[in-house]
């Protein structure tokens, strides 16, 4: 997976050779909301601010993109991280799911 930070510098996020790819080759998951306590919303601030901070430097800088650069690796970890920090908070169930349950019930009252 790769992605785009608000400077527009592309980084992979997998280090190696074969870790450039276009951001259409992986499938795309249905995303579900989740809820984000007060405490992993700050991380993922930190964390944002952190990514965003490194990315702007090396942009300035005018460095060359290089997955063996280690401050490219830098920013993986920290977005590995951030993916973590997000992936741990529970999934919202969708209004469907919500209808769904709500008619198991009432279904099953009668």
């Amino acid at each position: 997976m790769a992605a785009t930070t608000s400077t527009g510098l592309f980084v992979p996020a997998r280090s190696g050779a074969d870790s450039v790819a276009p951001a259409n080759v992986f499938p795309r998951v249905a995303s579900k909301r989740r809820r984000i306590t007060p405490e992993a919303g700050h991380a993922l601030e930190i964390l944002g601010h952190a990514i965003e901070y490194l990315t702007d430097e090396f942009v300035h800088e005018g460095g060359s993109l290089s997955a063996t650069d280690s401050r490219v690796m830098a920013v993986q970890l920290l977005m590995a991280f951030n993916r973590q920090v997000y992936f741990e908070c529970p999934e919202m169930p969708s209004f469907a799911d919500r209808c769904r349950s709500f008619l198991r019930l009432r279904t099953n009252e009668g």
